[in-house]
């Protein structure tokens, strides 16, 4: 079974020797604004290198889906990737929604986990074990996450946060005071479980209170990460190297970053 319940408890005789967890959402029958197109249902190959990638790391990894056949679960399923169908909720865009799903999920396994990513899943491979990685053990207060090669202040950016803009009272004055700051990618984050769950709480709450009905052409994720990353974890972000590789650069050889991402 690909069920919530089922892949929680798979997950249990894993966790005593795997405190670490790669996590990704992959939700389907649901017009993608970002790619202009509806993704099929049952298309592993969309999360195939993301998997692969994960375990050949032989981490834990898990992708929550609402649409992948039974067959599917069960002939990819692995002792390091498994899968955990949810119910979808309309009232958020996918990439919105994915953050409630985490949330969820790592609320009820809070006190066997050390460490958690979580990433897109069709755009992102794993080059690296994070978690050894020396930066990530001395930093255990650190929010670590993708960027991109450009500025806060951009015009997809500027566009992209409309809906909030007009949601949040401050919304205005963080654009302002961060404005040549390095875009943020919420493709890629994570961290020590403790800083990781606090953010992810907060942002859940910030797209729960400002961005449930979002009525424009774009999602709201990439405003609401970049806002609360900034206003409320500036002290403690560590983006970039060696998390990621330079976005849409399709560095796809590289293997001194974390992940790959495009």
């Amino acid at each position: 079974m690909c069920g919530f319940e089922e892949g929680t408890r798979s997950q249990s005789n894993v966790m005593s020797a795997n405190n670490h967890l790669i996590l990704a959402c992959h939700l389907t029958g649901i017009y993608d604004v970002n790619r202009n197109t509806t993704l099929a249902d049952d298309s592993y190959a969309l999360v195939q290198a993301w998997a692969e990638s994960v375990a050949a790391a032989k981490l834990r990894g898990i992708i929550f889906h609402n649409n992948f056949s039974e067959e599917t679960c069960e002939r990819y399923s692995n002792e390091y990737v498994s899968f955990i169908r949810v119910d979808y909720n309309p009232e958020f865009n996918p990439n919105v929604f994915r953050y409630f799903v985490y949330r969820d999920y790592l609320a009820k396994c809070t006190d066997s986990i050390q460490g958690v990513f979580v990433t897109d899943v069709s755009d992102v491979t794993l080059a690296q074990n994070p978690f050894e990685a020396p930066i990530f053990k001395k930093n255990q207060t650190a929010l670590f996450c993708g960027d991109e090669p450009k500025t806060l202040h951009n015009d997809w950016m500027i566009a992209h946060a409309e809906h909030l803009r007009g949601q949040m009272e401050d919304y205005q004055a963080y654009e302002d005071r961060f404005a040549n700051d390095t875009l943020l990618n919420c493709g890629i984050f994570g961290g020590a479980f403790p800083i990781f769950f606090d953010f992810l709480q907060q942002l859940c709450e910030i797209h729960d209170q400002y961005n449930r009905v979002n009525k424009t052409a774009y999602t709201g994720d990439m405003g609401a990460f970049n806002y609360l990353a900034r206003t409320r974890f500036n002290e403690n972000l560590i983006h970039g190297f060696p998390v990621n590789t330079v976005f849409k650069a399709y560095e796809n050889d590289r293997k001194d970053c974390w992940f790959r991402h495009k």
